[in-house]
């Protein structure tokens, strides 16, 4: 038996706690994978259980309908399971209402983000879903493609000009440095490439406010499934799993109307930055240096490899005394206290992370997990030991048998074969643009 509204749950197993059916959808998902689900989906139902209303979300995959497979014969509804130590906690979440396949229906999209009810069209397309070059611009010929965000959110904001309707909150859940900085820089070069009659009103109407995120969702297995359909007595082909912990730093920066999130465990600041930074240098840093460092030595996931005695002190030291020092803390923000909570998050053995899953698309992500953290201490005559074996780890990956997903696989390859591996990657004219270079 598929989970369906009319599924009875057991009494340890919390249902949304409002009334779904009279929630119009306020929010379009563009990239509505498990990350999504684990984290902004639940502070979404957690704000609609706490009073707020209309802010149901319509899910957008822009190529696979994987994800609508699994959600609308369950008309939106899954599970997240969260795992720690002392045990599992599931519970039914019911904030997305639809899945929508770009690829199948693209006006369906368009529709969606023009709807009077939509304030807030959000993004989890990872780091090169923004479709930029190495110089940091967009790619233009990339950016018409079929499954190209921008193409998409244009013609949706074209239509809400045409309707004189408002602009809406574009929220970019990226782990980009300055995401919504990134995201109006792209969405503009865009715009005045394809749609210059929008730009102004674009300027005028939308805003792009930075964000940090941070929960760490593992891929669901089939296991996880079967552990859910033993507690439920219904399959869950939803289901997420992922970690106790959850943070959500927001700009308060919206062009409209938004669920109160703060009142249920999101931050709304002025400045996002040092949240953001410590986040990409210290969690994600850490993360691929154990991803890379961990599957040379043979490791299958995140608590192997941190518990590995040959690994730990490196990414402690990582943590510490070389991702620490370059980031400008706000008051309050406690970095030692939150290196501390990071080895104990990457320990927790319930929590299935793969490494081949963090290692995918290491050229998108290790200029602002690693090189500006190397760039910092080369700046002030210092190398940086742990990041040094990142890049050495990085390379041999390159050089092995795993599979590279990334959109550069191919010249990766190419450049990690070379004898001045290091220099064809990261020299003045390497493959990764970067203001450090290599000693």
């Amino acid at each position: 038996m598929r989970l369906s509204a009319q599924t009875p749950l057991p009494t340890s197993v919390p249902a949304p706690g409002y009334d779904r059916a009279a929630q119009a959808a306020g929010i379009v998902h563009i990239g509505i994978g498990a990350f999504h689900r684990a984290h902004q989906a639940v502070y979404t139902d957690d704000a609609m259980g706490a009073g707020d209303r209309d802010w149901g979300i319509v899910g957008v995959s822009l190529r696979s309908g994987d994800v609508a497979a699994q959600l609308n014969p369950q008309e939106g509804l899954y599970t997240v399971s969260t795992r720690g130590t002392a045990g599992a906690e599931l519970r039914l979440i019911g904030a997305v209402r639809k899945v929508l396949v770009a690829a199948d229906d693209p006006q369906a999209v368009i529709d969606a983000i023009a709807a009077p009810t939509t304030h807030i069209v959000s993004f989890t397309v990872t780091e090169k879903g923004y479709l930029r070059r190495a110089d940091g611009s967009l790619d233009l010929a990339a950016a018409v493609g079929a499954s190209s965000l921008y193409r998409f959110v244009a013609a949706g904001l074209a239509a809400r000009k045409a309707a004189r309707l408002r602009g809406v909150t574009l929220l970019s859940c990226d782990n980009l440095a300055g995401n919504g900085t990134v995201l109006r820089r792209l969405m503009r070069d865009y715009l005045a490439a394809y749609h210059p009659d929008l730009s102004a009103w674009f300027d005028g109407e939308c805003t792009c406010p930075a964000t940090m995120i941070d929960r760490i969702v593992p891929a669901t297995t089939d296991a996880d499934r079967a552990v859910v359909e033993a507690t439920l007595g219904a399959r869950d082909e939803g289901a997420v799993v992922t970690e106790g912990f959850s943070q959500w730093v927001i700009e308060d920066d919206f062009a409209g109307p938004r669920p109160r999130w703060e009142k249920v465990g999101a931050e709304l600041v002025a400045d996002v930055a040092p949240y953001e930074t410590a986040k990409l240098r210290m969690l994600n840093g850490a993360h691929s240096a154990l991803a890379y460092i961990g599957l040379g030595r043979g490791h299958d996931y995140v608590h192997q490899a941190v518990a590995d005695p040959e690994i730990h002190p490196v990414i402690e030291r990582l943590l510490r005394e070389e991702a620490t020092p370059t980031i400008d803390a706000a008051p309050g923000q406690d970095l030692a206290a939150y290196a501390d909570a990071l080895l104990d998050r990457f320990a927790n053995p319930a929590l299935h992370h793969r490494l081949i899953q963090i290692a995918m698309d290491g050229s998108q992500k290790i200029p602002q997990r690693w090189l500006e953290t190397l760039a910092w201490h080369q700046a002030h005559g210092q190398r940086c030991s742990s990041l040094e074996v990142g890049i050495a780890a990085w390379i041999a990956f390159l050089r092995s048998d795993h599979p590279i997903d990334d959109p550069l696989a191919d010249k990766l390859r190419k450049a990690a074969a070379d004898t001045d591996a290091i220099e064809r990657l990261f020299g003045d004219g390497g493959l990764i643009a970067s203001d450090w270079r290599p000693a």
